[in-house]
């Protein structure tokens, strides 16, 4: 198996992973990695916490390969547990006036509340269950171009459609969301930040 990691072939890897194969495991975080590192140091403001969390992350997916689906976008699953991690480490910092102490000397002061910021990844979650009652197909958009930040010619590329259609897709995603959270109280700006980061 190559250590160069090839975003079409990404199920073969993830089968790899589920097997047990370490080059596959390592050239997917070698892929994933400095993604993953960014959004988190954006959010922590501190490159150690960051780095450790990545590692912490890469590990608990190394002992769920199991339960990966290769059939589901990996980046989605990979974020997601990374959400989960940062709001277990935000609930903890609650309880924990040191690591309260330590987030605010790497200037977590300047970022919402820690309870803003757990009402966000609620509704975030509520947001993550919308998206997965999407059209499978435009969901994999979704998820691809909004979630992963992938552009429209590579997301083109990888599902073998024009890009007229990925755009296409991302258009009746965003009318079906917006249709979902109308009535649904703090998720027009939740969505705002969601559909056009």
């Amino acid at each position: 198996m190559s250590q160069q990691f090839e975003p079409a072939n990404e199920k073969m890897y993830i089968r790899l992973v589920k097997q047990g194969d370490a080059a596959a495991f390592h050239a997917i975080y070698q892929h994933y990695s400095p993604r993953v590192y960014g959004k988190l140091l954006r959010v922590l403001k501190s490159e150690d916490l960051a780095a450790d969390m990545l590692q912490d992350l890469f590990s608990i997916i190394w002992q769920k390969r199991a339960e990966i689906d290769p059939e589901k976008s990996f980046g989605a699953f990979l974020f997601k547990i990374s959400d989960n991690l940062v709001v277990d480490l935000f609930r903890k910092a609650k309880r924990n006036q040191q690591l309260i102490e330590k987030l605010a000397k790497a200037g977590a002061e300047e970022w919402e509340s820690t309870e803003e910021w757990l009402f966000k990844k609620e509704n975030e979650t509520w947001l993550a269950r919308a998206i997965e009652s999407l059209p499978p197909q435009r969901r994999l958009v979704f998820q691809l171009c909004k979630l992963e930040n992938r552009s429209h010619d590579e997301v083109s590329q990888l599902l073998h459609i024009s890009r007229a259609t990925v755009n296409n897709h991302l258009v009746k995603a965003t009318q079906n969301l917006k249709a979902l959270a109308t009535g649904k109280s703090g998720m027009a700006g939740l969505l705002l930040i969601w559909l056009f980061r």
